[in-house]
């Protein structure tokens, strides 16, 4: 099978065209009709086999991670998905493979209504790039740095989960919960959407709370205050570990792509209630506060500093 038999038998399941005036999967480039008003917004992140996934990653779970984590991001804009594109590196054509990966694939483009518009394939090590488009009004992107002092900082769902999924799956433990958070994240589009004009500042959490809050700090010239045990831990981890392990997971494992944002108090009812209408957990966990020397402290139950000895992830650390 060569190149074009590939891409045509397993990566030709988008429409060619999308709302009439989108372009995609079959010509030199996708072509895309940006209404009057908008902006365009992009992200493209890479994953690489051992790195980012297990080298023996079931290909429909690592399809839809693939694709979620990406959604992730235009979700923390505030953004609504246009369409991703897909870069993938093979080391082989894998019938078997390719079929569980495209399926998946397929399946939550329909699900997230994001459609595949193209993108290349070649032969190497497993890896993927995907780069996502969205859609957002002019002036209404959620951005790093518009917090101010005093706003409340909030996080959607629980943390920690993917980290404690990682950890069952590197161990053989098998929960299902935390496996499927893991290789399943949900992506917070209608979140995103609905906290445009109420909140300050936004990002997802990919790389542990401590560190992406830092993110926003730095962003807004701001220190923050995390209070450790507002921190929204599940069930399932309260089930295989204490809570010392538990909040450990949620403020350095990262990969749970939950929201983090700020939010001013005086939108917190208006917050609350779209939070209600949408069905999503949300929690605040701490407040911006003026710069003092440190980005971000972490406090305990009786406002003690907490000694933080871990970091969040970062690909080039030594």
């Amino acid at each position: 099978m060569n190149e074009f038999e590939l891409i045509g038998r397993y990566f030709h399941f988008s429409r060619a065209a999308v709302d009439g005036d989108t372009l995609g999967v079959g010509d030199d480039c996708a072509l895309l009709a940006l209404p009057a008003g908008e902006h365009l917004a992009i992200s493209t992140d890479t994953l690489v086999s051992g790195v980012h996934f297990p080298a023996d990653a079931p290909p429909g779970l690592l399809a839809k991670r693939a694709l979620r984590v990406n959604l992730s991001d235009l979700a923390a804009m505030g953004a609504d998905p246009l369409g991703f594109q897909l870069a993938i590196t093979l080391p082989a054509v894998d019938a078997e493979w390719l079929n569980g990966f495209s399926t998946a694939l397929a399946e939550d483009a329909l699900l997230f209504n994001c459609p595949l518009l193209g993108g290349d394939t070649t032969k190497g090590a497993l890896a993927m790039t995907l780069t996502v488009l969205g859609r957002v009004p002019r002036n209404r992107a959620l951005l790093r740095s518009g917090a101010q002092a005093g706003d409340l900082i909030y996080v959607t769902g629980t943390l920690g989960d993917a980290a404690a999924g990682l950890h069952c799956l590197q161990s053989g433990q098998t929960n299902d919960f935390l496996l499927d958070r893991y290789w399943q994240p949900t992506p917070r589009v209608d979140v995103g959407k609905a906290l445009q004009g109420l909140a300050s500042a936004a990002l997802d959490i990919s790389d542990g709370l401590l560190q992406d809050v830092s993110h926003l700090a730095r962003a807004s010239g701001l220190g923050a205050v995390v209070d450790r045990n507002a921190i929204p831990l599940s069930a399932a981890i309260r089930a295989i570990a204490a809570p010392e392990q538990g909040y450990s997971w949620a403020l350095f494992g990262g990969d749970d792509y939950e929201l983090c944002f700020t939010l001013p108090p005086q939108h917190r009812a208006a917050m609350e209630q779209a939070m209600a209408a949408i069905g999503v957990q949300v929690t605040a966990i701490g407040r911006m506060v003026p710069y003092g020397g440190d980005l971000v402290q972490c406090l305990d139950e009786r406002g003690s500093a907490v000694t933080v000895e871990a970091s969040g992830y970062d690909h080039f650390r030594s």
